[in-house]
């Protein structure tokens, strides 16, 4: 039995509480037991019930029996033992979040902790419209931020009471979580919080339990409540150009009839500065009079304009005897597209070299907005990698490809921090240089921090570039990277499925080329003498698993050749994913000794056999795959080929004329660059032409990366750990832009060239900005090359940039979903039949390919007066296509690891939540690992009307 000794069901945001709890047995006697309690915002049930459930005792019948066929075996066996054997008595599951059922296992016997539901981010009353009513004393917002901003308040404008507003800022949707409370010998637990300031319902569980299993449970509900409030409904997010109205309800649960006045004000986020003029349409300031216990609606139209990235609201209810206030931050997204143009400056040893930036001196566009030019340069190639590795620890989506990849630039970090120290006194020179520097009012807040790198990745960039460095740096502190590295490597051994194989995102399939690529990277990583027990323990698993599939190829193989009476050894089979094993495979020739068996034999007879016919890729793995294998003449004669057909230039070094990019992951130009780079350096140990092939690979590089994770990977260990020391001589070059001759070491501090590096990077915003800067003269005094490049960056309408033509269209319609007598109606939506508030919007993004294409993504934008329906990401299975359903702030996409040729409908559910003239954004279709094959859907408006009067 568990008892409050003190419990107020009705508290004020922000109050401290205390509770004391009496846990005793069923005769009333007091018992020692262990106490888990956490209380949570009870509106998110709406997404996900939430509850505990603990009964220890499992009743396990098993009737043995004779059967035929699979049903019969060691799988049974494994299965039983897994289940009741290992699981309930021998493993510990330590805290974790879990969606969308909740139940205790044995770690709470053993005092571990336990699995929590996942706290979805999304407003609860935006998703309330039509459908689910939430009343706004009870269930209050539960906002995807979890605070407002931390900077000290602009003073507070005069009111009606002596005392300033108090502003609500802390909107936690977790109060607390107490996983191991311990009773005294009285059998009382004290519980101490600070309840966060939404007003809102809380839900409040314990779970109590003694050491011989007697459980007890209970659950209380509370609010905290003033006696005047004031409830907002923001959107999500603002998007530039959108008209909108704000609202809010103020609501006096008082004994006496109030006069109150509401208002409104705005502050630029990064400089809490007031915008207020610049945004509101209206009078700020809304007067009423309210009698016990009634509330009122209020709204305030208002206009987003350019310019602003994120905005802080303040909203305040003030009478002659109470006051309410709340303030927080919406991010503000672009209506336009970022456009980024390069102008890579390479120079040799001893020159001097003018470049043209073509497109910037023959701008003559009207709607095209400057956002930045910016100039790098450096002594030292091997700086552009380094720059590259925050662009894998930050990239925001969760498939294992990209899961593994901010493990793997951990790993590299570690290994260059920890070898070659100059590199090293770099980072902890940036790293002690005002380490505050990145905490703005944005970074304060995280979830609003996550969005605007998603979908405005820009506005951090556009900051002081001494904090991009410090980015850098502080991905190099160790105690950070170890426990990065901890994390990335057990979200990658949580994707491992049973038979060793990888599946492309959570609930998927196993994924075989993903599989290969991790083991390839651990290879590499094992080559730099990079290992941990943990990352051994999954790679035998995933060893295991791709030796299988090859022989389960080969068996197929020989099954189809004698349907069809062939010899099979005469023929050519040599599939792509075949060569893709040899070349992983051969990393492990000694820590796993390859299999000898009938299988591998036939496919190295028919690497030796029909390398030729391949492209330049898989060329360059089999030639190093043989190598390892010890077939030295045919390595040798592929090297032979390569080089013959290599193309060799002052400007762009070593390469091939047949790079080229395609939907396919075996036709990657960067990949296909850094895989020669890694041939040439140990095959035929020629220093020469792995200097000359790095020219080329990091002419490539655009801006901060190399447009996609596997890609960024690879290029980083072809640069970074082949080949001669890059760290060569940190003379300066000489520099002019636009006739201005540009003086790095008279940058501000933390702008200036970098000790050891000779890396200076220097930007102009906005109107600073000139045609003539598109001229530029490098003058390079040292006797190695040297690396550097212009980008311009620029915003345009999205009717004025043309997507590439790759053969594949987007047509994206919206309707309006009714319920009739007949059954579900959708009718589309046109200015003579618009959006109501509280509609519910049906999503139409047809598709057709004319082509088979891999790792797909499609990114669907929504208006800011959207609020999805299905807030839980997951792998969904529709007419026979697998993909994996993202929803977040701003979007929802769809991964799609295989897309056949042919038309696919993609319908999803929206509400319409708030009133106004919005964006609704693009559709965007693009390959995850060849970006630049993409498409869009036209942009449209939608319009918002209030629901009419009865």
């Amino acid at each position: 039995n568990m008892e409050f000794a003190t419990f107020r069901d009705k508290l004020q945001p922000g109050e401290e509480e205390e509770w004391c709890i009496t846990i005793k047995d069923h005769v009333g006697n007091a018992v020692t037991s262990e106490l888990l309690a956490s209380m949570y915002d009870a509106s998110l049930d709406v997404f996900v019930p939430h509850g505990w459930y603990f009964f220890p005792w499992q009743t396990n019948n098993i009737t043995p029996a004779w059967r035929t066929g699979a049903a019969f075996g060691a799988k049974q066996g494994a299965s039983l033992a897994s289940r009741y054997v290992r699981n309930y008595y021998s493993t510990r599951t330590y805290d974790r979040l879990s969606s969308p059922v909740v139940q205790l296992n044995d770690a709470i016997v053993a005092g571990y902790g336990m699995a929590r539901s996942r706290a979805v981010p999304a407003p609860a009353m935006a998703m309330a419209a039509s459908e689910i009513q939430v009343e706004m004393m009870d269930a209050a917002p539960a906002l995807d931020q979890d605070g407002g901003s931390q900077s000290d308040p602009p003073e507070q404008s005069a009111t009606t009471t002596s005392a300033p507003t108090p502003i609500r800022t802390n909107f936690n949707e977790t109060a607390f979580f107490y996983p191991q409370l311990r009773t005294n010998e009285k059998g009382e637990t004290q519980i101490r919080f600070t309840v966060p300031e939404s007003l809102t319902r809380w839900k409040m569980q314990g779970l109590a339990w003694t050491t011989d299993l007697k459980i007890g449970a209970i659950t209380k509900e509370l609010v905290t409540q003033k006696e005047l409030m004031i409830f907002s409904n923001p959107p999500r997010f603002f998007r530039e150009n959108d008209t909108l109205f704000f609202s809010a309800k103020v609501s006096n649960i008082s004994d006496k009839s109030l006069d109150i006045k509401a208002t409104i004000q705005f502050f630029d986020a990064l400089t809490m500065q007031p915008i207020t003029d610049r945004l509101l349409l209206e009078n700020e300031a809304k007067t009423m009079q309210l009698a016990p216990g009634d509330n009122h609606a209020v709204n305030w139209k208002m206009h987003i304009p350019n310019g602003l990235q994120a905005i802080t609201y303040r909203i305040t209810a003030v009478s002659d005897h109470f006051s309410d206030g709340e303030e927080n931050t919406i991010p503000v997204l672009t209506n336009r597209m970022l456009v980024t143009e390069s102008l890579p400056l390479p120079i040799r040893a001893h020159q001097s070299k003018s470049f043209e930036f073509t497109k910037l001196l023959q701008n003559q566009s009207s709607t095209l907005v400057n956002h930045a030019f910016t100039l790098e340069f450096t002594s030292n190639p091997a700086w552009n990698a380094v720059q590259a590795l925050p662009y894998l620890m930050e990239y925001p989506y969760e498939c294992v490809e990209q899961t593994f990849s901010r493990y793997y630039a951990n790993s590299i970090a570690t290994h260059i921090a920890n070898s070659d120290p100059k590199i090293k006194q770099v980072f902890d020179i940036w790293r002690n240089y005002q380490p505050d520097a990145l905490q703005s009012n944005l970074e304060k807040n995280q979830e609003l921090k996550a969005l605007l790198l998603e979908e405005t990745p820009w506005v951090r960039a556009a900051k002081n570039e001494s904090e991009r460095k410090q980015r850098i740096a502080l991905l190099f502190d160790l105690n950070k990277m170890a426990n990065e590295m901890a994390t990335a490597l057990r979200k990658v051994e949580q994707a491992q499925l049973s038979n060793g194989g990888f599946a492309w995102f959570k609930g998927g399939p196993d994924d075989r080329f993903m599989t290969q690529h991790i083991v390839a990277g651990l290879g590499r990583m094992q080559k730099m003498g990079i290992s941990t027990q943990a990352a051994n323990n999954m790679l035998r698993s995933a060893i295991s698993y791709i030796d299988a599939r090859l022989v389960e190829d080969f068996e197929k193989l020989k099954q189809e050749a004698k349907k069809r009476n062939t010899d099979y050894t005469k023929e050519e089979h040599l599939s792509y994913l075949a060569m893709h094993y040899l070349y992983t495979r051969s990393f492990f020739t000694k820590s796993h000794p390859v299999p000898k068996n009938e299988a591998f034999d036939f496919y190295i007879t028919q690497a030796t056999t029909y390398w030729a016919k391949q492209n330049n890729y898989l060329k360059g793995m089999l030639a190093i795959a043989l190598h390892r294998y010890g077939q030295t003449q045919p390595a040798k004669l592929i090297m032979q080929s390569l080089t013959q057909t290599a193309l060799h230039s002052e400007e762009m070094g070593m390469y091939w004329r047949n790079n080229v990019s395609s939907w396919w992951w075996y036709q990657a130009p960067i990949e296909t660059q850094a895989l020669m780079i890694e041939a040439y350096n140990e095959i035929l140990d020629d220093q020469k032409s792995v200097d000359e092939l790095k020219v080329w690979l990091l002419k490539q590089k655009q801006t901060q990366d190399w447009k996609t994770t596997k890609a960024t990977s690879e290029a980083i260990y072809a640069l970074l750990l082949t080949g001669s020391n890059l760290l060569a001589s940190d003379a300066l070059c000489q520099i002019t832009v636009g006739g201005q001759t540009i003086d790095p070491n008279t940058f501000e501090e933390g702008n200036r060239p970098q000790a050891g590096t000779g890396y200076f990077k220097t930007s102009w915003k906005g109107q600073e900005i000139k045609s003539e800067m598109g001229r530029i003269t490098v003058t390079n005094p040292n006797p190695v090359v040297a690396w550097g490049a212009a980008y311009w960056q620029y915003f345009e309408q999205l009717d004025k940039i043309t997507p590439a033509e790759t053969g594949i269209s987007i047509k994206k319609q919206l309707f309006v979903k009714t319920n009739t007598p007949n059954g579900v109606l959708l009718k589309e939506i046109t200015p003579d039949a618009p959006i109501k508030v509280g509609d519910k919007v049906t999503v139409r993004v047809e598709i057709r390919a004319d082509r088979d294409m891999e790792y797909v993504h499609l990114k669907d934008m929504r208006a800011a007066a959207f609020e999805p329906v299905n807030v839980l990401s997951g792998y969904r299975w529709k007419d026979g296509l697998g993909y994996y359903e993202s929803t977040r702030d701003a979007a929802t996409n769809f991964f799609i690891s295989y897309l056949r040729k042919g038309a696919y409908v993609f319908e999803y559910d929206l509400f319409a939540t708030q009133q106004g003239d919005f964006s609704n954004g693009i559709t965007t279709l693009q390959s995850m690992y060849a970006p630049e094959f993409t498409t869009h859907s036209e942009g449209i408006r939608v319009k918002i009307i209030p629901i009419p009067e009865q």
